[in-house]
């Protein structure tokens, strides 16, 4: 285990106490309770020394975004330390990438095609049998504010039918919400505000999808301010990339 008073310790709790703050403020301006928002801590290119150092600094929410490293890396911390914690992927994923995330993976924060849902219906499967996990895979449909394909994402008209899917298996998956992005250049507020419209259409038809993971280290104040119940931050926590391998 790592001294938690060593310089990047501190450093990282200085990131968490900042962006804390940060979401406290936008919550209380918002009229929202900040213990209705989590705080994923995006831990993508960094190494398990690190993702260790943000537990013992009471972090218990992780994000990732690169398989197989994303799994390797989260095996490598479960067998240095006895504390519980979740690991969401949030990236873009492959079809053929589904049965290693479905290992380890407590939630799915990017799906946005009926074939993917396919994938991680049947690799949820195979995780629960082999007892790799014990809970159903969650997802969150990813809406597109922007139709920009390199970015991925489901358009509002296609939200419903992907939703109608994952709760056909409601043994191997649980339709947790919604994701989305602000796209590139965009006003964050406004893109949040056509996002709040979207998820209200949603959860009328889907009242019990109510995570919505929207706002990362330059936007969180727009997402909170229109409803956000996970914040993805990584830049403003962890620094910049490590020109280091994993």
């Amino acid at each position: 285990m790592t001294d938690e008073r060593d310089p990047r310790s501190s450093e990282l709790a200085d990131g968490l106490a900042a962006t804390a703050r940060r979401i406290a403020a936008a919550a209380t301006a918002a009229g929202r309770d900040p213990a209705e928002i989590g705080l994923l801590v995006v831990t993508k290119y960094f190494p398990a020394d690190d993702v260790v150092r943000l537990l013992r600094l009471g972090v218990r929410e992780f994000g990732e975004s690169r398989e197989p490293e994303a799994g390797r890396k989260t095996a490598a911390v479960r067998a240095r330390v006895d504390v519980d914690f979740a690991v969401d992927m949030i990236g873009r994923v492959q079809r053929k990438k589904a049965g290693g995330i479905a290992r380890w993976a407590r939630r799915v924060h990017s799906v946005d095609s009926l074939p993917l849902i396919e994938a991680f219906d049947g690799a949820s499967a195979r995780a629960l049998e082999a007892g790799d996990r014990d809970r159903t895979l969650g997802l969150l449909l990813q809406v597109s504010l922007d139709g920009d394909p390199e970015r991925g994402g489901l358009a509002p008209a296609e939200l419903a039918p992907a939703a109608e899917r994952v709760l056909a298996s409601p043994d191997t998956l649980s339709l947790d919400g919604l994701m989305a992005m602000a796209p590139l250049g965009a006003d964050p507020d406004e893109a949040m505000e056509r996002l709040a419209r979207i998820r209200a259409d949603f959860l009328r038809r889907f009242p019990h999808a109510v995570e919505l993971s929207a706002g990362m280290s330059g936007d969180l104040e727009a997402a909170i301010a229109h409803g956000s119940t996970c914040v993805r931050v990584g830049t403003a926590i962890m620094g910049t990339r490590p020109i280091v391998s994993l």
